[in-house]
């Protein structure tokens, strides 16, 4: 049984200032340190189910935070950015049974974690067909798209309401809750428990059928922060302005979306 993992960070128990995930600052080192943690409990919880390889991509900025040396040896590391439209999770195939996510977080526009966002600071709102997206809303239909189920998901407590609504039967670790600029985080260890745990249990059950809604059409607006952005986002073949901040896109293709998000957020 082969298991994905994509990693990411403001999600991680304990977080609540964005000094703590930024690299170039001092803060980044003990966070790097508990991302790996919960990465390292998630692949025992795996590995406790059956689980023979374990590929996990870093997900979080640079895609360069895990401390390699903590990874068991059953693992691979994908680190860096690619430019291929998959993104957080890259490495991705038919071949793989499931997929996981730690250290997740709610949405742009959402007050349940300091940290909430979606994909960069420029963007204040994504939508997919009408919803506010997260992250995990467009990763989680990515590994669909290949046929592997979303199984399991640790982070805020907003991002494991959304996600279990979302996936039917997915298993989520709240790790944290946000007001305002402060979290409530359960322990880093308290965390690590209830995350071997759950991915073990989860991986030992009938997951097959964790797999979100596909539609039949699909249309992404980003809301931008400022005018600027959406009028560079703009010039993307087939986008549309869709109000003074906002473009839009569509396609049937869901892989088409992820191709067009590629280019229009950056």
């Amino acid at each position: 049984m082969k298991v994905f993992i994509s990693a990411d960070i403001e999600g991680t128990a304990g977080i609540a200032h964005w000094n703590e995930a930024d690299r170039a600052h001092p803060d980044w080192a003990e966070f790097r340190a508990l991302m790996t943690a919960e990465v390292v409990a998630a692949c025992e919880g795996a590995r406790a189910a059956g689980a023979t390889e374990v590929v996990i991509k870093d997900a979080h900025d640079s895609g360069r935070n895990l401390i390699l040396d903590r990874l068991p040896d059953y693992a691979r590391i994908v680190r860096g950015w690619s430019g291929h439209p998959d993104e957080m999770m890259f490495g991705i195939d038919e071949t793989f049974a499931a997929a996981l996510y730690t250290g997740y977080h709610s949405k742009a526009g959402t007050e349940v974690n300091p940290l909430a966002h979606t994909s960069n600071l420029r963007i204040s709102r994504l939508l997919l067909n009408g919803e506010v997206a997260s992250e995990f809303t467009f990763n989680a239909l990515c590994a669909a798209g290949y046929g592997v189920p979303s199984v399991f998901l640790s982070g805020d407590v907003g991002m494991c309401a959304e996600a279990r609504a979302m996936v039917p039967g997915l298993a989520a670790v709240e790790t944290l809750d946000g007001r305002g600029k402060a979290s409530t985080s359960i322990s880093p260890a308290w965390s690590r428990r209830l995350i071997r745990e759950g991915v073990a249990a989860a991986l030992s059950g009938d997951f097959a059928q964790a797999l979100p809604a596909r539609a039949d059409h699909y249309e992404v607006v980003i809301e931008f922060a400022t005018p600027t952005e959406a009028y560079r986002a703009g010039w993307y073949p087939g986008a549309k302005a869709h109000g003074p901040r906002a473009v839009a896109f569509e396609h049937r293709d869901f892989s088409e979306i992820l191709r067009a998000l590629l280019f229009l957020k950056v």
